[in-house]
């Protein structure tokens, strides 16, 4: 359209939402249907606004800003990230991407701008993810639509406009692969197929096309450190004499041991599901390590070929249109010398992860992968390293390297830990946990932090950092949530966490589906620990409370299937469910919503300098964020008692006030579970 040219051709410059019009100027919630549909595609976010119709559809040669962002004609504005083009003559600033906004427009001339808007979506802007905040979706027990009991993938599509409405940018989907489903799905058969379990792989292209017309990227779940014993890798790799026989850790017995007897294992490495790293293939007459299950042999890194391979199937991926890679223990790649450990306490193994973690040639190999595959095409690269060092997730995530985006750190999740144990916890340390957070904000240096507290490895944050008792649970799921996502760093959201979904009441063995809570039970007992006194740590600890069914609603199965799920439903789905959160402006959820909001609104969130007030206070937890003349103050209550706040702290009674959990009664007291987030400059 040339500049002046009439806009008349939009009938009457309306914006069809849902079933409702949106007229120009006018502002509204959103409308949420009955309350079942969690959201209909198109819907307008609440305190959406439409501005007036002067600003006019975009000019031949119209510059790109950055997703989202457009340059429009002469006299009009150039707007911040997430600006959204609807129409010719209209604008709406939110959180809705421009996909889901659709205009009814009798002009062809606006299939220019679903074009121009489209190529803006897709573009991946230099670490466009440090400005994104991450969803992580567990498939198997996200939505289940072809009613087997098992997550899939068109349970995944059947719920987008969830995940839509909540603002996330970007999925991190949990391994979908070919799989015989010994760790749920990190134990791969074939990298490039996906699992009959979750669906095809038109389900997967269908999934990166609806996300991407949402505006929202999409990162797999990449598992390289090691495959299943059912890869065809592996198998081929049983015989000495194939071209693969070195592409796993393959190691003859303990000398002066019988092969396949007990303590022949080449070393005494301790896997981190119990019992000896090493296992003893017959067919090969060899031991082959595992660090994990004995279905999950370790991957030959030092093997050309096999970096090669997994490089090739990253690229298959990303042609397909992927955003990225979650790269699971990446940081195991690299083995230390095969030699022996000091012994931990009574077990005869060396159960010490970390010096298995952060090998010789860790850069080495990320800078290969680097130049293989990730440069020059603006993915997010995320690395989960358990046992790492900050001093060494900084050089990883250095942007002068390139080698990743980001680490997934363990040194927080494992501070309730006893002797680095998760199934013997102690109470929440937060003098402790402000003391960690503090190090990695500012330790990192030139690189990024992963914001975490809950992923499908972790229990529920609820009940283990929070009050889940039915008078605090809501508050502290939200307070929990404010001091995560307003630090330095991509904050995650694992499913069900923006409900504050809780704990499921383990009481018997029969209750869990974990492969390493099982193992660690029977590893108990046959040390002489009787079950009844194992299962209370077990409950608390296990991965399982993460893996319980999305609750959609509050019916049959939560919503999350249609016959008996593989993992049962917690039993308070009926108070804690997406449908009820959705229609309570003052949920949990929704909460949540404006978190991610806010991180989209404020530089100061996404960049501002972290500094931590009262760091021995073990009730309060305060903050400041400071990015030039701009500053914030986050004022939170971790506990659940009232807490009166000390003087000294910045002045901010008569500050604009962001965000808060509770009405405010008295400025210098927070409610049990009480946050703010005000501004001060």
């Amino acid at each position: 359209m040339a500049p002046g040219e009439s806009t008349s051709a939009l009938e009457e410059s309306t914006l069809a939402v849902g079933e409702s019009t949106l007229a120009l100027g006018e502002s509204r919630d959103a409308e949420f249907d009955d309350g079942t549909a969690l959201l209909r595609r198109g819907t307008a976010l609440p305190g959406a606004q439409v501005l007036s119709s002067a600003a006019e559809l975009l000019s031949p040669g119209a510059v790109l800003l950055s997703p989202g962002a457009v340059l429009l004609s002469p006299g009009a504005q150039v707007l911040s990230p997430g600006v959204v083009l609807l129409s010719p003559g209209v604008v709406e600033t939110c959180t809705k991407r421009p996909e889901t906004l659709r205009a009814r427009c009798r002009d062809e001339r606006i299939l220019l701008v679903t074009s121009i808007v489209q190529s803006a979506r897709d573009a991946r802007p230099d670490e466009w993810w440090r400005s994104a905040v991450v969803y992580q979706v567990y498939p198997r027990s996200f939505a289940d639509a072809n009613g087997d009991g098992i997550g899939d993938i068109k349970g995944i599509l059947g719920h987008l406009d969830y995940l839509s409405m909540l603002g996330v940018d970007v999925v991190w989907l949990s391994p979908v692969y070919t799989s015989p489903q010994d760790d749920n799905g990190y134990d791969i058969s074939d990298y490039q197929d996906i699992d009959p379990l979750f669906g095809t792989l038109d389900d997967i292209d269908k999934l990166i096309e609806e996300l991407h017309d949402r505006g929202i990227k999409l990162v797999m779940d990449l598992v390289v450190n090691h495959t299943s014993d059912e890869h065809a890798w592996f198998e081929e790799s049983r015989d000495p004499e194939s071209p693969k026989s070195d592409w796993y850790w393959w190691r003859p017995a303990r000398e002066g041991h019988e092969p396949g007897t007990p303590g022949a294992e080449p070393v005494n490495w301790g896997s981190a599901f119990p019992g000896p790293a090493w296992q003893y293939d017959a067919a090969r007459g060899e031991y082959f390590l595992h660090i994990f299950s004995r279905k999950q042999p370790d991957l030959n890194w030092e093997n050309p070929e096999v970096r090669t391979a997994i490089f090739d199937m990253m690229n298959w991926w990303l042609e397909r249109g992927v955003d990225g890679f979650r790269m699971d223990v990446i940081n195991l790649i690299s083995k230390p010398e095969v030699e022996d450990g000091p012994e931990t306490p009574g077990t005869g193994l060396c159960y010490d992860l970390s010096r298995l973690a952060d090998g010789p040639r860790m850069h080495d190999f990320l800078g290969e992968m680097y130049e293989s595959v990730l440069k020059g095409k603006n993915l997010i690269a995320v690395g989960e390293m358990p046992g790492t060092t900050l001093e060494k997730a900084a050089s990883y995530t250095d942007p002068t390297t390139g080698e990743l985006s980001m680490v997934f750190q363990f040194e927080h999740v494992d501070l309730d830990h006893r002797a680095g144990n998760r199934f013997d916890v102690t109470d929440w340390p937060w003098v402790e946990y402000k003391k960690n957070v503090l190090r990695w904000q500012d330790g990192i240096g030139m690189g990024w932090n992963s914001l975490y507290l809950e992923n499908h490895d972790q229990p529920r944050s609820v009940s283990r950092m929070g009050d889940d008792s039915p008078q605090f649970r809501q508050a502290s799921a939200k307070t929990l949530g404010t001091v995560l996502h307003m630090l330095r760093g991509t904050p995650y959201i694992y499913q069900g966490e923006e409900l504050g979904m809780t704990n499921y009441p383990f009481e018997a063995e029969g209750d869990f589906r974990d492969i390493e809570t099982l193992n660690y039970l029977h590893h108990a007992m046959q040390l002489g620990a009787p079950a009844e006194a194992v299962l209370p740590g077990l409950a608390k600890g296990t991965r399982d409370n993460a893996r319980t069914p999305m609750q959609w609603d509050g019916g049959v199965n939560a919503g999350f299937s249609e016959t008996g799920p593989w993992l049962a439903v917690n039993p308070n789905a009926s108070e804690i469910n997406a449908v009820d959160q959705i229609k309570d402006p003052e949920s949990v959820f929704h909460h949540y919503r404006r978190l991610v909001q806010l991180r989209h609104d404020e530089e100061v969130v996404r960049l501002g300098e972290f500094a931590l007030l009262l760091p021995d206070d073990e009730q309060l937890f305060v903050y400041t964020r400071t990015l030039g003349d701009e500053q914030i103050l986050v004022l939170a209550n971790v506990s659940s008692r009232p807490a009166r706040l000390p003087l000294g702290l910045p002045d901010h009674g008569a500050c604009e006030v962001l965000l808060a959990t509770h009405e405010i009664d008295d400025v210098d007291v927070l409610a049990p579970w009480e946050s703010r987030v005000v501004r001060l400059s």
